[in-house]
């Protein structure tokens, strides 16, 4: 489902025209930050009286909606290198920190309980183990009741920046993965033939709820909201952590200082407690944008979200960025015309 998230819609008809009209700022992409843009937005439109209105469709169709100036800012959690944002006339900044999960619908099994390892994961993924029961995920699990079920699998169907961070992982851990499939936004299942495409995070979250003996790959947060059976996962210090605000903040010990073009991928970091599939998220902006004014109230809207919206990010288990960081970001917006 291509989600059309429109937050704060004014009052339609009869408003005031002019200087005395709210400002409505348009934006496109990611579904991984959606749950806290959503709540930004509507907490920026209570104070400020301007709307922000959101299309949740994929980290794909952010970049190539803000590269054709449809919108006044695109949202990905791809990050594009320097070379991309240069040719593009793009700027690009971080706004929150999360975290993708590997989420299953497993009779009797809880949030959190199933533990997996980058290799099952990939094997899972590779069509190599095709039921629960397999020896590969029971060694992981011994106290866990695994039924003799096949496992149907949930991948994106859209261009998508999770998808690019659960493979980017995946490329990691697996040799296997890294030869055949690779990372992207947009790969080739091979479990296609037998697998589930979902549109946008809340496409994959709605399939795996409804599949039985499915598993999916999603934001932290859309696991909570839905209440999905989210497991642990083996990082690369050999421990099996549980994903949360602690273990995405782990992997984020990151340095945006001397990252051109703030691109960084922070799959599988080495700290003892990092979650291995934490991912940044972006916001694209032109530099020399068709709309000024909406451009502008775009930034004015993350620089809220910066100074206010930490409350909010951390209610969702994102992770605010540290504040030297938010101040670089400031810098950043100097490049805009």
């Amino acid at each position: 489902m291509n989600t059309l998230i429109k937050f704060n819609i004014a009052a339609a008809l009869g408003l005031l025209s002019g200087s005395l009209m709210a400002a409505t700022v348009t934006g496109a992409g990611a579904s991984f930050p959606q749950p806290v843009y959503a709540q930004w937005a509507q907490a920026y439109q209570k104070a400020t009286g301007n709307q922000i209105n959101y299309q949740s469709i994929g980290s794909s169709g952010g970049v190539k909606q803000i590269t054709s100036k449809t919108v006044d800012f695109g949202a990905t959690d791809a990050p594009l290198t320097k070379a991309e944002l240069d040719k593009q006339g793009l700027v690009q900044f971080p706004t929150v920190i999360g975290g993708v999960v590997p989420i299953v619908n497993v009779d009797g099994i809880a949030p959190g309980q199933m533990k997996l390892t980058g290799t099952v994961l990939a094997d899972i993924y590779l069509g190599k183990i095709t039921q629960w029961d397999d020896a590969a995920i029971a060694r992981l699990n011994p106290g866990l009741k695994l039924p003799a079920a096949k496992i149907t699998t949930v991948f994106r169907a859209d261009g998508s920046g999770t998808t690019f961070n659960f493979t980017h992982y995946l490329n990691q851990v697996s040799g296997d993965w890294k030869s055949k499939v690779g990372s992207a936004n947009s790969v080739k299942w091979p479990t296609a033939a037998t697998g589930v495409a979902g549109k946008g995070n809340e496409g994959v979250a709605s399939y795996v709820s409804r599949v039985k003996n499915a598993i999916g790959y999603v934001e932290y947060a859309y696991a909570k909201q839905n209440k999905l059976a989210h497991t642990q996962l083996q990082n690369k210090a050999g421990r099996f952590v549980q994903p949360n605000q602690a273990s995405f903040a782990a992997a984020a010990n990151t340095d945006w200082k001397n990252a051109p073009g703030y691109y960084l991928v922070i799959t599988n970091q080495g700290n003892a407690n990092a979650w291995p599939i934490a991912a940044a998220t972006f916001i694209l902006v032109q530099k020399n944008p068709a709309n000024k004014a909406g451009t502008q109230e775009a930034l004015k809207f993350f620089d809220w979200a910066y100074k206010n919206g930490n409350a909010a990010a951390t209610r969702l288990d994102y992770v605010p960025l540290p504040e030297a960081t938010k101040n670089q970001v400031r810098q950043t917006w100097k490049e805009v015309q």
